[in-house]
């Protein structure tokens, strides 16, 4: 059985959950409210401030969703009450990134800028400070969106393995490779 599908999803104070007769769960929270649609195989309980998943029995597909669904609505429930974040640097001579509203405007070593218009469910703000990376910060109630954007921007410039060029993650270790002269005596 699933260990992850097992566990139960406690709700923290200020956030519901409830099941529409289609399987489509709700999750409202004081951050903002989230939508699921979740297979009809699996079955949702929802009591005294606990969500439990289950499956109806041990077909291969059910097995796989079980523990997915759960991570779904334990995400949901940590999106609505507290949100979830993510930074980004720009590493390089002249890259520069600035945002006007939903728009994020990068300068990656390209003849020309970028534009990204990013969802209105993200919050943007992007840092700017003398000796430092720019950074992009990205703010969302929804992880799933907020880590195929972030992906998306990533995409733009990833970051080489020679001198670390490019969009990475705060945090993030690159994997670093020698230059031409190291293999030479």
């Amino acid at each position: 059985m699933s260990r992850i599908g097992k566990m139960p999803v406690t709700l923290p104070n200020g956030v519901t959950v409830s099941v529409s007769p289609a399987n489509l769960i709700t999750v409202k929270g004081p951050l903002g409210e989230l939508h699921q649609a979740v297979d009809p195989l699996i079955i949702l309980g929802v009591e005294e401030g606990i969500v439990t998943v289950a499956r109806q029995n041990d077909d291969k597909e059910q097995r796989a969703k079980h523990g997915l669904y759960r991570s779904l609505i334990a995400n949901m429930v940590k999106g609505v009450s507290e949100g979830f974040k993510t930074e980004q640097e720009l590493v390089g001579v002249g890259y520069r990134a600035a945002n006007t509203g939903q728009i994020l405007e990068l300068s990656l070593g390209y003849s020309h800028n970028i534009t990204f218009e990013l969802p209105t469910e993200i919050e943007v703000e992007t840092k700017t400070e003398r000796g430092k990376n720019p950074l992009i910060i990205m703010k969302s109630t929804d992880k799933q969106l907020l880590g195929m954007v972030a992906a998306k921007i990533r995409s733009l410039r990833k970051p080489e393995p020679y001198k670390g060029k490019g969009i990475k993650f705060v945090g993030e270790v690159l994997r670093r490779k020698a230059g031409k002269s190291a293999g030479k005596k």
